[in-house]
């Protein structure tokens, strides 16, 4: 096992990555190495396929399988090494699918196949000893020696941005959103990782690469939400509990809420947000439901205590799961990529065991006093009121924008976010989204020219919308979004941010800060080249920050 995909990755003089028996996360050895046998798999099977592609092939059952793997590895999404087995096992008749697929194209355009080689061919076995003991040659890890640790690191930057923008596109792909060419882009990237690239230059233009495939792909996932649920109106969403029976989704996906929504109406249940999904209460289409009564509790790695007092059943849609524990362990369910052994999976959109889990348990007891936040500033909003926006800043009533938002996480140093918030004069406004606005979002930030200080975009999926109202604002002052009076600060932990990075890099935005720690995977070399060319730079202190920023708008 070696893993450093994510923020809150081991880091010791011996070296940074989780390399013991459990990562920082709860995977243990086993399912990691199953995780990077099954990414190399994907690459073998986007070989057949980027080249079936280029002479206009597709198999779009391959495209999904592929999708949908790369979604499982994320960070803190499926800890079960039977689902991994299976689906590695699944991975080798999608090969032959997507080699099929090539062979026959190669026929119709009168050509003769590449005897392709590595992931293409390789056979893992198929007993789970078999596969442990073939896993290594997944591993991020091959070729360092040869290559050294900033070629390895440079193509972990890019397979992470590739899986987080496959986490996005699944979430789209669940909305009937379907695009052949975004297909085909995964494929040739995972093609080219295929071939263990060792050219810096190429390394980072395939990195801007997944910044621009993401770019696409959170176009379509706005696409499907908004034309599945409308667009985000500004919604006050009651944080506190009602009396009754309750269910608690959590996670990111839309469709999976809409569907416990659809299946527990009329069941004398209570439906409650957690986490990312807490912005589900601001689209038209969801909040249409009466039973969808609030949002209960704030980011992921706060569920171990939040599920434990929640007395109903409990769905996670995506990521972030983290082992559940005895006091939940029995009306906790996973649905999508999610998973952990043991765990009740709903596999097929059925969540009857759901709701008879939540019919059986107590509920709440009583209402507890009224709290809110406000949700539903995304792109829609906000542009509709871009004239006031503009002749606040005019005035000079609203002097700066900070975008402070990104992924919450456990580890020290996060309070960093909450006491910039803070500190943020009243002259300027936040805008936010990702789980990180829970270190704030229920603070009174009052008001300015009229409209929210605080302006809460959405999800991390809600990323394209902050970057429309970034372009949007640029035009209206007919500059480029580097010249606007607007401050990045980010906080990440997982791959879904790196993709969100990769794609604010290939938008030219320079000046990002970026923490709570630095990606483990970029070595000193490889930072000092972010630094260099898109000005990236580690948080410090929130006080000295925000002086820099503010004196350099």
């Amino acid at each position: 096992m070696f893993c450093y995909q994510c923020e809150q990755t081991t880091r010791s003089r011996r070296g940074d990555g989780c390399a013991n028996s459990v990562g920082t996360c709860g995977k243990d050895a086993a399912t990691s190495d199953l995780q990077d046998l099954l990414i190399y798999l994907c690459k073998g099977i986007s070989m057949y396929a980027h080249r079936a592609a280029q002479l206009g092939a597709r198999d779009r059952d391959v495209d999904v399988f592929v999708i949908e793997s790369l979604f499982t590895t994320l960070t803190n999404v499926n800890f079960d090494p039977a689902r991994f087995t299976a689906l590695i096992g699944k991975a080798t008749a999608v090969r032959e699918r997507a080699r099929a697929c090539y062979e026959a194209a190669c026929a119709a355009a009168g050509r003769t196949p590449e005897s392709l080689a590595g992931p293409a061919s390789y056979d893992p076995g198929k007993a789970l000893d078999q596969l442990l003991a073939n896993a290594g040659q997944g591993a991020i890890t091959v070729g360092l020696e040869r290559d050294g640790a900033d070629i390895i690191g440079l193509r972990a930057l890019v397979l992470y941005g590739i899986k987080g923008a496959a986490a996005y596109f699944e979430h789209a792909h669940v909305l009937q959103q379907d695009d052949p060419a975004i297909y085909a882009e995964f494929h040739r990237l995972l093609n080219f990782l295929a071939e263990n690239p060792a050219d810096v230059n190429d390394l980072l233009g395939r990195a801007l690469d997944v910044g621009a495939l993401n770019y696409r792909v959170m176009q379509s996932l706005d696409a499907a939400a908004t034309g599945r649920y409308g667009h985000p109106e500004p919604t006050e969403v009651r944080t506190t509990p009602r009396a009754g029976k309750a269910i608690l989704v959590s996670g990111h996906d839309l469709r999976h809420l809409e569907q416990i929504l659809e299946q527990s109406q009329g069941q004398g249940i209570h439906v409650y947000t957690h986490g990312e999904l807490l912005p589900a209460h601001a689209y038209p289409g969801l909040k249409r439901f009466a039973h969808l009564a609030g949002n209960y509790g704030t980011a992921w790695q706060n569920q171990q205590t939040e599920f434990a007092d929640f007395p109903g059943a409990i769905v996670m849609t995506s990521n972030c799961l983290i082992e559940p524990q005895a006091a939940y362990r029995g009306r906790i369910f996973t649905s999508g990529p999610v998973g952990w052994a043991d765990i009740p999976h709903v596999a097929d959109g059925n969540y009857r065991p759901v709701i008879d889990a939540a019919l059986a348990a107590p509920g709440f007891a009583a209402d507890s006093a009224p709290r809110h936040v406000t949700v539903g500033f995304a792109r829609n909003t906000v542009l509709g009121a871009a004239e006031q926006v503009v002749g606040a800043v005019k005035s000079g009533a609203l002097k700066h924008f900070f975008l402070i938002g990104g992924c919450d996480g456990a580890k020290p140093g996060r309070n960093y976010y909450t006491e910039l918030a803070e500190q943020v004069p009243q002259d300027c406004a936040i805008l936010t989204l990702g789980c990180a606005k829970y270190r704030f979002n229920d603070h009174d930030f009052g008001n300015i020219g009229g409209l929210p200080r605080l302006l809460d975009v959405g999800q991390c999926n809600d990323s394209y919308s902050a970057i429309q109202i970034a372009l949007a604002l640029a035009d209206a002052f007919d500059c480029g979004v580097n010249d606007l009076p607007l401050s990045l600060v980010l906080s990440w932990l997982e791959q879904k941010a790196v993709a969100v990075l990769l794609t604010l890099l290939h938008l030219g935005v320079r000046t990002i800060r970026l923490g709570p720690s630095l990606p483990a995977f970029l070595t000193p070399p490889v930072l000092q080249v972010l630094v260099d060319t898109f000005g990236l730079t580690p948080i410090g202190e929130p006080k000295a920050d925000l002086a820099q920023m503010l004196s350099a708008a």
